[in-house]
């Protein structure tokens, strides 16, 4: 079989990878010039376990080419951006719909096209499915379109897509079953068969479910701070009851999921969608509530000309993925404030990211906006040796205590405090 997989970035790469591992021809389409260039070498440019080895194997067996056009193929799987609107916080299609119009010269009968890309409810039936019925196909009959969106957790990409569940939502029966088969080739986990906007719905839900629990717990943290409570032991102890789970408060959401789909959902039902909103409006509010502690740490210890050491800039832990990352937005108002920043971020590939000691050199205050496992224990006495003020503030709760009285530690949990 033949697969075509238009977008070579975090989804896109991985899922030509196993197709191609998998006795599939398999052309990745990108683009970015660079990128083609580089991955026919060998060469990827994401950090993911496991996927620098499969693409080069799929290249010595002849399996994998990188491309900037698209070309003909049994299967064409879209995964692309898909950005929200800031006029209206609508799902953004123009990148789909670039990619469809793409291989539209390519496409014959008989083909099967996947959107992967996560998309507002009725993207497919109302967007791109006019798109190929234009041309002359029919869809159920000619070509057999659905949406499959992934679900998957970077650092864990490749396990997860050949065995996570996967929904497969195509505009009629047919077309589900045409895209199982696909997919039943290298997946493990259940094939969920229903129809696309089912499937639309059940991603950004997913993601949405979870944008609200981690706001709950950022307002947590912020009801703490005013009346002098310490949200990290409540929520620990709230978590003794056996069906609570409250999750850790953080600098905000990031990510190309999280932090955008919720709105898809809010875009199609503004006066329904109240608490998909709120939410929404709660974890953005994050960068500027962690800028006004940094603030209120730097008053108290120091001057306003001070140095500030940023640790960690991508929003996922062990990752040098940096989409949507809040860490910019905090980095932005701080350089507004007039503070001298300095990055040190060991998986994001930034050769002014690289140097831990030049980052804390004469520094006021550390803070850490990156669960890296490299932040969970500091060299603390090269912390006390270097920096002007040895104050670490842990936004993300990863650095569970300091022996050295000489080192000053906040977290969201005991912002009251300063």
């Amino acid at each position: 079989m033949k697969i075509c997989v238009i977008g070579q970035g975090y989804i896109g790469l991985p899922t030509a990878a196993l197709f191609a591992l998998n006795e599939c021809n398999v052309v990745g389409v990108d683009i970015k010039k660079e990128v083609i260039d580089d991955l026919n070498k060998g060469i990827v440019h994401i950090e993911e376990p496991g996927i620098s080895e499969a693409i080069n194997d799929a290249i010595k067996e002849k399996r994998y080419v990188a491309q900037l056009e698209p070309s003909e193929a049994d299967v064409f799987i879209i995964t692309v951006p898909t950005p929200y609107k800031m006029e209206n916080l609508s799902c953004d299609l123009s990148f789909v719909i670039e990619a469809c119009n793409s291989i539209l010269k390519y496409v014959k009968k008989g083909n099967v096209i996947i959107v992967e890309s996560t998309i507002a409810p009725g993207s497919i039936e109302e967007t791109v499915q006019p798109i190929f019925e234009n041309n002359g196909f029919e869809i159920g009959e000619d070509l057999f379109l659905a949406h499959c969106p992934e679900r998957v957790l970077p650092g864990r990409i490749m396990y997860e897509l050949i065995n996570n569940d996967r929904i497969i939502g195509g505009v009629t029966p047919k077309c589900t079953e045409k895209a199982a088969e696909a997919y039943g080739i290298f997946v493990k986990g259940e094939l969920m068969k229903t129809e696309a906007k089912t499937a639309e719905l059940s991603k950004c839900m997913e993601n949405t479910f979870r944008d609200i629990n981690i706001a709950l717990a950022n307002e947590l943290a912020k009801i703490c701070a005013e009346i002098d409570v310490n949200a990290l032991d409540v929520i620990k102890l709230a978590n003794k009851h056996p069906r609570v789970n409250i999750l850790n408060p953080g600098p905000g959401v990031g990510g190309h999921c999280l932090a955008i789909d919720p709105y898809f959902i809010y875009a199609k039902a503004p006066e329904t969608a109240k608490i998909i909103k709120l939410a929404r409006d709660t974890n953005k509010s994050m960068p500027n509530f962690v800028t006004k502690y940094v603030e209120k740490i730097i008053e108290k210890y120091d001057d306003e000309n001070s140095k500030i050491a940023i640790l960690g800039v991508s929003y996922k832990g062990n990752t040098g993925d940096t989409r949507e990352s809040p860490a910019f937005e905090i980095i932005s108002n701080l350089k507004q404030k007039g503070y001298g920043i300095a990055i040190f971020d060991p998986h994001v590939e930034n050769e002014e990211y690289q140097d831990f000691e030049n980052a804390i050199n004469d520094a006021s205050l550390c803070l850490i906006l990156a669960d890296h496992d490299e932040f969970k224990e500091l060299d603390i006495d090269i912390l006390i040796k270097q920096m002007k003020n040895p104050i670490i503030f842990d936004t993300k709760n990863i650095v569970k205590e300091v022996a050295q009285e000489e080192v000053i530690l906040y977290n969201l949990g005991n912002l009251s405090k300063i």
